[in-house]
């Protein structure tokens, strides 16, 4: 059977875009501590679903969840459509829509209101893939490509959407702290499909594998809690030193079995989750300083936006690395579980 392939790529952020220092100031911090925190996070810019002018820290929760309903629908929206105007397809050429997201609720879900809002057809199936944290893109990809393999020729539009500012939880505990100073507003959708024959080799990456590692006995270090009625980021510092480990098990279990190495790796399209897990990734996996370049770059310009942001790399890759026919990547994030999730690409 013919592997699954990624016919297009499509991001899509807030129209506002805040500096670190406006960040800062925004939250309502004071303290030249956490400042330094905000501005040794190798992050540039990053964009929330938010005007600043009516905006007051400890909003209730019901404003949150307003924010994330409203934000996520207009991102999820404008990241699907210029993803389906890439693939060449409308609306009515989609058999299935998925959705993944953690920072807000909904019911109907997301990929009922985007159906919706997109007016696709009556007998679309949809999806929801809630909590998967930042590693959301990759169980959101293998459930698109199940589909598309059970339904050669279906079109499946796979959205990863989320309103990391609904979850802002303001208080000075360091893991909240690092949270507020990381996380973003954003929405990557793809369209993919299992055609009858390959598409022209590096014209589109195709599917070829999947490996997750779960680690219960880190379930505690990264996720949300709940608390006075918001969501409050859980983000352990152990998740550093974890990351590498649980990262080396996963590509082992990925590439290992088809005989390949880290050095037949062409494009490494790793979540960013932060500066000093990428850091320490490079460092313990021998990654070249050069294959992160793609992942410092969205974190620089738009910070950790959670589910869809190995997405935007994913994107930069495909614009601006020109991937040879042949090349093998491999899209990996980390996410609560504590989860490494990764998927093996060629184009």
């Amino acid at each position: 059977m013919a592997a699954p392939v990624i016919l297009s790529s499509a991001t899509a952020v807030p129209p506002r875009r805040f500096t670190q220092e406006e960040t800062f100031a925004l939250i309502g911090y004071t303290s030249p501590r956490i400042r330094q925190i905000f501005l040794n996070s190798d992050i540039d810019f990053r964009h929330f679903w938010l005007e600043p002018e009516g905006f007051t820290p400890n909003e209730t929760p019901d404003q949150l969840l307003a924010r994330y309903r409203d934000g996520a629908l207009h991102l999820a929206c404008l990241a699907a459509r210029d993803a389906l105007d890439s693939a060449g397809l409308a609306p009515a050429d989609v058999d299935c829509i998925l959705v993944a997201s953690c920072t807000g609720y909904l019911c109907p879900d997301l990929s009922t209101l985007l159906a919706l809002h997109l007016d696709a057809r009556t007998d679309v199936q949809r999806g929801a893939l809630l909590g998967h944290g930042c590693a959301g893109a990759l169980p959101l990809l293998q459930r698109a490509s199940d589909f598309a393999r059970a339904n050669p020729g279906g079109r499946v539009l796979a959205v990863a959407v989320e309103i990391c500012s609904a979850c802002y939880f303001i208080d000075h505990s360091m893991e909240t702290i690092i949270g507020n100073a990381l996380c973003a507003d954003g929405a990557a959708a793809v369209v993919v499909t299992c055609p009858d024959t390959q598409p022209e080799a590096g014209s589109a990456p195709r599917i070829l594998a999947f490996q997750s590692v779960l680690d219960a006995a880190h379930v505690d270090k990264v996720g949300f809690e709940q608390r006075d009625g918001k969501l409050r980021i859980v983000l352990a510092s152990e998740i550093r030193d974890l990351a590498a480990p649980i990262i080396a098990r996963c590509l082992d279990g990925l590439l290992t079995p088809r005989g390949l190495h880290k050095r037949d790796i062409a494009h490494w399209v790793l979540h960013p989750g932060g500066r000093k897990v990428l850091d320490r990734v490079s460092a313990d996996l021998g990654i070249d300083e050069n294959h992160l370049r793609f992942s410092r770059h969205v974190l620089r310009n738009f910070g950790n936006m959670s589910s869809p942001t190995a997405l935007f790399v994913l994107n930069e890759v495909q614009r601006s690395a020109s991937p040879a026919p042949g090349d093998y990547g491999v899209l990996l994030a980390l996410g609560p579980g504590l989860a490494a999730e990764a998927a093996l690409l060629r184009w």
